[in-house]
């Protein structure tokens, strides 16, 4: 019984720092050294990001921490983010239509939560909304999620939906390819 005590407490040990070991690979492996920024803009800024003259495929997703089918989106986009990020000619930017005020109690705690590695901007131009939602697509309704497709400054695809993770493969491939 005493043999059987002293097993059940090595294991229990060994087990104990197995779990240790990995807290401490996801931690060097996530992004503890990310520091969620997010950066307050208006609508000509918005245009000086995504209108450059540098063969970059510009993935540029309009969402909200309220907006449930921006959130569901979400982490496909991150993954796709994840696969795509090293590729030169490739770039996702997220634009959130969240309150300025909202910056540091919602938006970055929740980038920060979902551990979410990309160019995060928050478009605070409200008083303008009729002005610059149809700058970006003339047929768009200002519903979100929204997702804008961009090469050297051009607008190559406008998407007013949740995107399924293979439907935004595929038009990044498409645009990628056909440079």
């Amino acid at each position: 019984m005493r043999i059987l005590i002293i097993i059940l407490m090595t294991l229990s040990y060994f087990n104990i720092q197995s779990q240790n070991t990995k807290k401490k690979m996801i931690g060097s492996v996530s992004v503890a050294n990310v520091d969620h920024k997010v950066t307050v803009i208006n609508f000509e800024k918005y245009e000086s990001l995504v209108k450059k003259n540098d063969n970059k495929l510009y993935v540029v997703n309009f969402w909200a921490t309220w907006c449930k089918p921006c959130v569901m989106e979400l982490p496909d986009f991150m993954e796709v983010n994840t696969e795509y990020r090293s590729n030169p000619n490739f770039k996702m930017i997220l634009v959130s239509l969240d309150l300025a005020k909202e910056v540091e109690t919602e938006v970055r705690p929740f980038l920060k939560k979902n551990k979410m590695e990309v160019d995060t901007y928050l478009l605070d131009d409200n008083k303008r909304m009729n002005q610059w939602i149809p700058a970006i697509d003339k047929n768009w309704s200002g519903a979100i999620p929204a997702t804008v497709f961009y090469r050297n400054g051009v607008k190559l695809e406008f998407k007013e939906s949740k995107l399924q993770k293979n439907d935004l493969i595929q038009l990044i491939s498409r645009y990628i390819q056909n440079k």
